[in-house]
This record gives C-alpha cells, structure tokens and sequence, in this order.
C-alpha cells in the first residue's frame, strides 16, 4: 500500500513537471532575426531570449562559413516583416541542444510556424515535431508543396538538415 501510494505521488510530479514546462509562456518583442526559423525575444522578466520556431525547420542564410540555400534570405525577410519590433507570444515546447528556447510564436492570435510552413518557407520538421502541431504543420507543409509555394517552386529543394550534414562533411 505504501509503495502504491509512493508511486501515485513520483507519477503526480512527473506529471506536474512535465505540465507546467510545456505551459510556459513568454512574452516580449522580436529584437532581431536570425534566419527563417530563429528570433530573438526580449520581454519584462524573461530578459533576452534566442527562440527557435518548435517544429519548422527552415532554409539556412548565408554564413561567414557558408553560402546558404535558396530561399533562406527570402524566409528570413518574411519571418522579420511579420514579427520584428512586434509583441509576440511564445508557448514554450522545448529547449534545444544549443540552450535555445523552442516556442511556437502567436501573434494576435496567429501562429507564426505555422503560416512559415503554409507560405513554403520553411519544411515541418518531421524529426522533431509531435502533439497537436504535427498534423497540422504536416498538412500545410504537403499544401504548400502541391501549390508550389515559395521554396516549393524548385523540383527537388534540399531540406536544411541534409544541407547542413552536407556542410558538416566538408569542414
């Protein structure tokens, strides 16, 4: 009975914990942009925070060392025309290898991840997408394609994590 009751009270707190990481909310502006799929938030409590858009994963801009892909200036321009110097929302998922917070980004009421995907600016990233967003970014993702859309406009486009494989290879 006691080790029942244990149990229940270590589920309880696996359970409570869980919950309440993935209900952080973190408000503030968009100070920069980094490329297609990364911000920089800056907001009352939170300070400056480097948030990675949850479950896209869009063309890599070019860097000092490397060139970039098509149409990884083009979705770093659209996601700073639609939230740079803005308030935004963003709902906590995760926190990445790089220490950077994965959110999904809401702005008056919209979800910025989603429409990167539907504009084909950015691929669901299958990898790292589960829950309530993966059908969704999946089915804007397979629209977007059939549209041709945005990055969807070249035959074969070379989703970002083979191109920086790619890149890892020849340093």
């Amino acid at each position: 009975m006691i080790r029942i009751f244990f149990g229940l009270i270590v589920l309880l707190g696996l359970f409570a914990t869980g919950t309440a990481a993935q209900a952080e909310t973190l408000r503030g502006m968009v100070k920069a942009v980094h490329d297609g799929d990364t911000v920089v938030l800056v907001g009352r409590g939170t300070g400056r925070v480097t948030v990675r858009l949850y479950g896209v994963d869009a063309p890599e801009t070019r860097k000092p060392d490397s060139p970039g892909q098509p149409f990884g200036s083009q979705a770093k321009r659209v996601l700073m025309f639609k939230v740079l110097g803005k308030e935004v929302t963003a709902e906590v998922q995760d926190r990445d290898q790089y220490g950077r917070t994965v959110a999904v980004l809401q702005l008056a009421g919209r979800d910025i991840n989603a429409e990167m995907v539907s504009e084909g600016m950015a691929w669901a990233y299958r990898q790292f997408l589960n829950g309530p967003y993966a059908s969704r970014y999946i089915q804007l993702e397979e629209q977007a394609r059939r549209q041709h859309r945005g990055l969807w406009r070249d035959t074969n486009p070379q989703p970002p994590w083979e191109f920086r494989r790619g890149q890892k290879r020849r340093r």
